[in-house]
């Protein structure tokens, strides 16, 4: 290999890197020193060392048992070696400070160079204390929640030894067959931006160097959500506009929130897979969407090349994966292996390492680690951060917040002052398994409250409340049926408490059928045929499809799983002590058989206009519309809108216009209601979807009060990727809605006038 001269070296970093030191990491920029230690460092860093700062592992050191392969290194005493020797930049999935600090003393007083260790977990939706999975939080249609939730989840985090987690996952997921929906924001785009950006500021905080700022990592980039037939690490064949409109996007806000490292899908895009896809990973992401983090791969997917048919062999494994763009490899140990030799042979230039290994230590720089390697490694933090009394009840908070109530017949709110007998059924009456929810493995499991415990203490005669488990998850019990029929038969009001277990929902737990299990729909139709009036708890982490006794149950809750605090929030709505506000943030289809399905939909030459109708675009055998859709939720509440006013109904192309309309809360409750507004482009040159959310907005009135709501919309609210990726707005005529959900509301129309292109990335 031909050495590169100095200058010239430098000349390359400089404008690989250009934007990263202006960027405002810790609300600040990085100072020369920083940048000269940096320098420094590289200067000094064998190949060894530098491709052991671009190598994460598992944390031998502490270990838990994430849902992972258990592959590499088990033991302590080696993965200290490999510290030792620099070859290793980042240890995973681990917690504990005491473990944590026994790491980093050795790489810092035992390595070379002493370079402190970077330390990741999985902290999904909480640590100790664990909040509603994500899915269920986007209910709440309130960024504002998922930011308070996020904080307080890396207040514990950092008290537990770790500076990084692998959340928020922002990737957009249309087909619920897909296990993964659970963790992410649901179907639509601007929804996912809004939580994307809430949850990477919740997790950083407003300084990166404070002790318990937790660095956000969004990911799966790219399309993930987007897999074949929702078939878990599939393949994603997808145009580059669908990409770039839908898929890229809350990415754009994850980075403008902060965001300063990522993770690349195990999937692949076009026959690509995304962790040596060079034109996702650079020309993309750091050139069209300035990203100046770092990239993860995710759990050994630079070794995974090899089974998707893109690469011969670990060691062309490795050279695809930083020709990418991936500047750290989980797990595989193909970078320590690898890098090296490839360096050497020429096949990687040393450039090419150099920048990985700068983006990494920048990172490590922007979030102090150099000034104190001790931070987030507090031993009275970690007694005194976790699991708080203020944490709990945030958690309950948050999971009454994210129940939404699917219908109503008048059997709710329940009247905790009456002397009722209750009967509670099912599978997930009194189980304490299910209650947290996938990706909360960090969690202790006897604390968290299940459905049976919170009603006996919202209840005044706990001894009024019956319980009779029916049925198995998925097997059935002997007599089960017979003894639940026979005491729903004793009850006034019978809770049947349905649904998926933890365990499918998740990663690997694609489903062809996004159903109740057969035993619990037989064990619903067996109580609704006794003639009791039936409220039905759902817990599962995707929409569903609902038949027979669960669909025509007089009252149905969306509870998914809620996390420490799930018996008391459902308690907390069943007898009104909080007004359900939540929307869907997915869309409930009548059959599985309608997956994907989505509210933004596209048109057709021949749309649907009833279901009798033939020769339209339609499934013969099903509705055609939502059984619930996207943004529905019901209140105690009646709240009406009414007067959609328009400040014109010509938006110029600099100019904005204004909505209006009143909102009336009819009911006897103080309750909250999220207004949504939506708009169609009636006419383009690339079609447009039959409605697309444009805007939330929260509002909270007393029984009698009325408020107007106001939106402003203009021409970059209007804008689609047009042909050659363009971000274009047509002028034209648009609808536009006012409502309660994707489904109806109030409309009105306008006409964008003028006409220009504008080039750019969408945020």
């Amino acid at each position: 290999m031909t050495p590169v001269p100095p200058a010239t070296r430098r000349a390359v970093l400089t404008a690989a890197l250009a934007g990263f030191l202006t960027l405002p990491l810790p609300r600040r920029a990085l100072a020369a020193t920083e940048v000269e230690r940096v320098d420094d460092l590289i200067a000094r860093m064998t190949i060894e060392e530098k491709a052991g700062q671009m190598t994460c592992l598992a944390d031998s050191f502490r270990p838990y048992n994430p849902p992972n392969p258990q592959v590499g290194i088990q033991n302590e005493r080696q993965l200290a070696d490999e510290i030792r020797k620099g070859r290793v930049g980042c240890l995973f999935n681990g917690i504990g400070v005491a473990g944590a600090r026994r790491a980093q003393e050795i790489a810092l007083r035992q390595s070379r160079l002493g370079i402190p260790l970077l330390f990741a977990g999985d902290v999904i939706h909480g640590l100790k204390t664990i909040f509603p999975v994500t899915l269920a939080e986007s209910a709440s249609f309130d960024p504002s929640l998922a930011e308070r939730t996020a904080r307080a989840m890396a207040v514990e985090a950092t008290a537990a030894g770790l500076h990084l987690t692998f959340a928020p996952m922002v990737d957009v997921a249309r087909d619920q067959r897909w296990g993964r929906v659970v963790e992410g924001a649901g179907e639509d785009v601007a929804l996912g931006g809004l939580f994307a950006a809430a949850r990477v500021r919740g997790f950083q905080g407003r300084d990166l160097r404070r002790d318990d700022s937790l660095l956000a990592c969004p990911k799966h980039f790219a399309a993930y959500g987007a897999v074949a037939g929702g078939l878990e690490y599939g393949s994603v064949d997808i145009s580059d506009e669908t990409l770039r409109e839908t898929h890229l996007p809350p990415f754009g806000a994850a980075f403008a929130a902060g965001a300063l490292t990522t993770m690349a899908a195990f999937s692949e895009i076009n026959g690509v897979p995304a962790t040596a896809d060079r034109d996702l990973l650079t020309d993309t992401l750091r050139g069209e969407m300035k990203f100046r983090g770092f990239v993860f791969s995710d759990y050994t997917a630079d070794e995974e090349l090899i089974a998707h048919g893109y690469a011969e062999d670990e060691r062309d494994a490795t050279r695809l994966a930083i020709l990418a763009g991936v500047d750290m490899s989980m797990q595989s140990g193909l970078y320590i292996r690898h890098i090296p030799d490839l360096v050497k042979s020429g096949a990687v230039p040393m450039e090419t390492v150099d920048v990985a290994v700068r983006r990494i230590l920048y990172v490590k720089t922007a979030i102090g680690l150099f000034d104190n390697p001790w931070r987030s490694l507090d031993e009275e933090a970690e007694k005194t951060r976790i699991f708080t009394p203020a944490h709990r009840a945030l958690a309950r908070e948050a999971a009454a917040r994210s129940i939404v109530l699917l219908q109503n017949d008048g059997v709710l709110p329940l009247d905790p002052a009456r002397a009722q007998t209750i009967a509670l059924i099912g599978p997930f009456g009194e189980d304490r398994e299910n209650v947290y929810g996938p990706w909360a493995f960090y969690g202790d499991k006897g604390k968290g409250v299940d459905i049976a415990t919170g009603l006996r203490a919202a209840m005044p005669d706990p001894a009024r409340l019956l319980v009779a488990p029916g049925s198995g998850i998925l097997t059935p019990i002997d007599g089960g049926v017979a003894k639940a029929v026979e005491t729903a038969k004793a009850a006034d009001i019978v809770i049947l408490a349905l649904g998926e277990s933890q365990d499918m929902s998740g990663e690997a737990q694609s489903r062809t059928a996004i159903e109740i299990p057969v035993v619990q729909q037989a064990l619903a139709d067996a109580v609704a045929a006794t003639g009791k009036p039936v409220i039905v708890l759902l817990r599962h982490g995707r929409a569903l499809a609902l038949h027979d006794g669960v669909a025509n149950a007089q009252a149905i809750l969306a509870t998914w799983f809620l996390g420490s605090e799930s018996g008391h929030a459902i308690a907390d709505i069943l007898f009104g002590k909080e007004n359900p506000s939540a929307k869907l943030p997915v869309s409930f289809p009548w059959e599985s058989g309608q997956e994907p399905f989505f509210y933004d939909r596209k048109s057709t030459g021949r749309p649907v206009i009833d279901n009798r109708t033939e020769y339209r675009s339609r499934y013969a055998t099903t509705d055609n519309s939502a059984r619930y859709p996207f943004g529905h939720g019901l209140s105690y509440s009646d709240f009406t809108l009414e007067g959609l006013k328009l400040s014109d109904t010509a938006l110029r192309w600099d100019r904005a216009i204004e909505i209006t309309a009143r909102l009336t809360n009819k009911g006897t409750r103080k309750g909250s209601e999220v207004v949504q507004l939506y708009i169609r482009d009636r006419v383009a040159s690339r079609t447009r979807p039959i409605r697309e959310l444009k805007r939330i907005q929260r509002v909270t009135l007393d029984p009698g009060e009325s408020r107007t709501v106001r939106f402003s919309l203009s021409r970059t609210d209007l804008q689609f990727v047009g042909a050659g990726s363009r971000i274009i707005a047509e002028p034209g005529l648009f609808d536009l809605w006012l409502g309660q959900s994707s489904n109806g509301g109030l409309h009105s129309q306008f006409t964008l006038y003028a006409a220009e292109t504008t080039p750019a990335f969408p945020q």
